[in-house]
């Protein structure tokens, strides 16, 4: 992909999302924050449940380390490390933060930079099982409303995914060996994530449930405080929703993508004013992103040197990404 491609295709995806959310913002009369105290108490319990759901997320990510025998990470590490990531998420591209909590465990930690990532991986595994398990129950009750398929449409999409299947097939045949020299240079990576299959990756899975739970409560007490009255069915919906649309690469701190998906969600499933929304969702956005910003900017520099960390990790990993694609050139 050319230079030219690349800064046409980050505009669309990146500059669009933004210009569109403040055109939007600016057609609606000037948002209005709370100032009784029904709606500060609101946005204080919204702080103090964001805060119950992050460290619900160090200690589940301490287990999935320890199960995947990283046992000198420390539980302080773990709960200090996810902060410091979602710092990383909310500054960097391509969701960074989740590299560098990889380098700054890895110099603590006595495993490959590449099981720690894999418990990482984990993480998102249970992460998107859990929310696809949400989607599924608030759409049950649509499924008996649907029309029946075309069969037109459903003997297409057999065809696609048919010429998929061969595809695949005729790659792996084509490219095997290579195939198979990536798949195990990844084996670290993935060795997590199969842990999942037992006893252990439900119960995480059932953690993974209540921790969406409970964010989908701050999204209900930030609703709750510009009088948005969203039941947990409502939050579970926004949640799962926005969570989707952060999928997509978008810039740092996903401005424009997550904000659009704020808007479409709490309209749809709420009568509230556009600009109560707009109310909301500026709300939403220092809940969720400024704190945490703040604490894992303090905790890197306290306790994991700061800048100057950042950079041997960036180095460090630019020689190992180097080293990867020349043992991969000489396969």
């Amino acid at each position: 992909m050319s230079t030219r491609t690349r800064r046409l295709l980050l505009f669309v995806i990146w500059v669009v999302p933004i210009a569109g959310v403040v055109w939007w913002a600016t057609k609606q009369r000037a948002p209005t924050f709370p100032s009784d105290a029904k709606g500060i108490l609101a946005l204080v319990g919204a702080l103090a449940l964001y805060a119950v759901a992050t460290l619900m997320r160090g200690e589940r990510w301490f287990h999935i380390l320890h199960r995947a025998d990283v046992k000198d990470a420390s539980r302080a590490d773990a709960h200090a490390l996810v902060p410091v990531g979602y710092m990383g998420n909310n500054v960097l591209p391509a969701r960074g933060g989740e590299l560098l909590r990889t380098f700054l465990l890895g110099g603590r930690a006595k495993a490959t930079k590449r099981t720690i990532l894999g418990t990482i991986l984990a993480e998102r595994v249970l992460d998107a099982v859990a929310l696809g398990v949400i989607l599924v129950v608030l759409a049950a009750g649509l499924l008996e409303r649907l029309p029946k398929p075309n069969e037109t449409l459903v003997l297409a999409g057999v065809g696609v995914l048919i010429l998929l299947v061969l595809g695949a097939a005729i790659a792996f045949l084509r490219y095997r060996e290579r195939l198979i020299f990536v798949l195990r240079a990844l084996a670290p990576v993935a060795a997590p994530s199969k842990q999942l299959l037992s006893r252990f990756g439900f119960v995480l899975l059932v953690v993974s449930l209540l921790i969406w739970c409970v964010e989908a409560s701050v999204y209900m007490a930030v609703g709750h405080a510009v009088d948005i009255t969203l039941s947990l069915r409502d939050g579970l919906a926004v949640v799962a929703f926005t969570n989707a649309a952060a999928l997509i690469p978008a810039a740092p701190g996903y401005i424009g993508t997550y904000d659009a998906a704020v808007i479409f969600a709490v309209g749809a499933v709420s009568t509230a004013a556009k600009s109560t929304i707009l109310s909301y969702l500026l709300l939403l956005r220092f809940v969720l992103f400024i704190p945490i910003t703040v604490v894992g900017l303090v905790l890197l520099v306290a306790r994991y040197g700061g800048v100057s960390r950042i950079r041997a990790a960036r180095a460090e990993a630019s020689a190992e990404a180097s080293r990867a694609e020349a043992a991969t050139a000489a396969v």
